[in-house]
């Protein structure tokens, strides 16, 4: 029988053989399994039993090849019962090496959905299995990989009919219509109900535009978490590409609801700043991803972001840059891909109303200064846009809020990333070396202007880049060919608090 495990967001094909010999009844698991997959003995055990099937009363050995990986899950259930029952003679077909069996088995013999299935049903066509027998609740996941003959079961009695007798199976099974889901909720409402804050939604409509991060800094009551909520509602759909991505790492996670296909909505994750550094990133002894990972091709938001740990938000550091995480084993490295927006937010000080017009701020200087200092300068250089923000008057709280629908700013962001994709093939936050210099070389007057803002704003280099990718992104919002000076001037506005 042939099944697989899943490390990281890939799959390998993994060989179930089963040896069914004179002895006293025992049943022994060999392969490098974890504690869910030796408890499966008394699972199988149970399930064939309660199925009408005779379980052996002999020796029964089972070896999950290759040896040297760790299998993990409850997805060996239903390949090692029919391993099983085919050395019982219960399943007659013999040449099953075509079909990539998983499941996990209830002890009345039913089937439950399980993780990792689109990355299993890719692995399986890669590999040129002809068919994948899988939980029914999983079949719309599958049916996205094209060229797989699907076996979808309720049981493990249906199972064993599926591999003895598919012709008549597959006819009785017509296939399932695979419907989309929605993953974490992506929005709390439109951009129209925000009160003023137009510097904070350009800032925003930019980042989203060319895929840049952002920073906002303010008091409480500001409205950064209204603003940061309403970002995926102005982000472009998922193409079919970045669909596929996104819920081979939902489907990892367990994340993707039974009876659902395609993720067809961005993520949008916000996780708690109490979070750790292995969930922040993935890890763990079977690799799982992380918060970063889920929010792929999407929006990470940190509220409070300097109330997180020092040593989380510095792991975020290689991720920003490189879009991926590596995760390292003694046996073998697994790679998540992490290419997100990341959207933080915090207070400029540890009341919260440093620099307010209508409320006095009581920290003193060092408590600024430490408060400060919880985003290191590296991880605040790797920010495209810093901007800071003021509490709105009684005045503009009172009055209607009338500002921009976030269908209009969606209309624009997605205008500006078609002109990316044409020109680059992607965003303009992934720019980088000639290439940058190429698409992002400024007219005559504006590389003066960047110029001076070099020595007077002690840029960095990375910070010299990052202007000149915002820029970029400017360029395309206003349909504009080149880099002019007012697109330097915006860019440089959110070099800084």
């Amino acid at each position: 029988m042939r099944t697989a495990a899943v490390f990281g967001v890939e799959a390998c094909t993994v060989s179930v053989e089963v040896d069914v010999s004179f002895g006293l009844p025992g049943f022994t698991l060999v392969g490098l399994p974890d504690t869910s997959v030796r408890e499966s003995r008394d699972r199988v055990k149970s399930a064939i039993r309660n199925s009408g099937f005779e379980y052996p009363s002999h020796r029964i050995t089972v070896n999950l090849a290759p040896a040297d990986i760790r299998k993990a899950g409850s997805l060996f259930d239903l390949p090692i019962a029919l391993g099983v029952l085919a050395a019982s003679g219960t399943v007659t077909r013999r040449n099953v090496d075509d079909v990539m069996l998983l499941g996990e088995l209830s002890l009345d013999g039913g089937i439950h959905s399980a993780r990792g299935v689109l990355p299993i049903a890719a692995a399986a066509r890669r590999q040129r299995f002809r068919a994948l027998l899988l939980p029914r609740m999983n079949r719309p996941e599958a049916a996205v990989v094209e060229g797989l003959e699907l076996f979808p079961v309720r049981s493990l009695v249906e199972a064993v009919d599926a591999l003895n007798e598919p012709a008549r199976f597959t006819n009785e099974h017509p296939p399932d219509v695979a419907a989309p889901v929605a993953c974490m909720p992506v929005t709390d409402g439109d951009l129209a109900d925000v009160h003023g804050q137009l510097l904070a939604r350009r800032a925003l409509e930019i980042a989203a535009a060319g895929g840049h991060h952002v920073l906002m800094i303010g008091p409480p009551g500001a409205g950064k978490t209204m603003l940061a909520r309403r970002v995926a509602g102005i982000l472009p759909p998922l193409t079919f590409e970045e669909a596929l991505e996104v819920t081979s790492i939902h489907s990892v996670a367990g994340l993707v609801p039974p009876g659902t296909g395609l993720v067809s909505e961005r993520p949008f994750r916000a996780p708690h700043h109490t979070i750790s550094d292995v969930a922040l990133v993935g890890g763990g002894q079977s690799p799982r991803p992380g918060e970063i990972s889920l929010a792929h091709h999407g929006v990470l938001f940190l509220d409070e972001m300097a109330e997180f740990s020092r040593h989380v938000l510095e792991v975020l550091r290689q991720p920003l840059e490189e879009g991926c995480v590596r995760v390292a084993r003694a046996a073998r490295t697994a790679l998540f891909p992490s290419r997100f927006m990341l959207v933080g937010a915090m207070n400029p000080c540890p009341c919260g109303y440093l620099r307010d017009e209508m409320r006095r701020c009581r920290c003193t200087p060092q408590q600024i200064a430490r408060y400060g200092a919880r985003l290191s300068g590296p991880l605040r250089d790797r920010m495209d846009l810093t901007l800071a923000m003021s509490a709105l008057p009684a005045s503009e709280l009172s009055a209607a809020a009338g500002g921009e629908t976030s269908a209009a700013v969606r209309a624009r962001v997605v205008g500006a990333r078609e002109r990316q994709l044409a020109r680059d093939g992607h965003l303009n936050a992934r720019l980088q070396g000639r290439v940058l210099r190429s698409r992002a070389q400024p007219e005559a007057s504006a590389r003066q202007l960047l110029d001076n803002a070099l020595t007077k704003l002690s840029l960095t280099a990375r910070g010299h880049e990052r202007v000149l990718r915002v820029a970029r992104t400017i360029a395309d919002l206003a349909a504009e060919k080149s880099i002019l000076t007012d697109h330097i001037a915006e860019a440089l506005q959110f070099r800084g608090e």
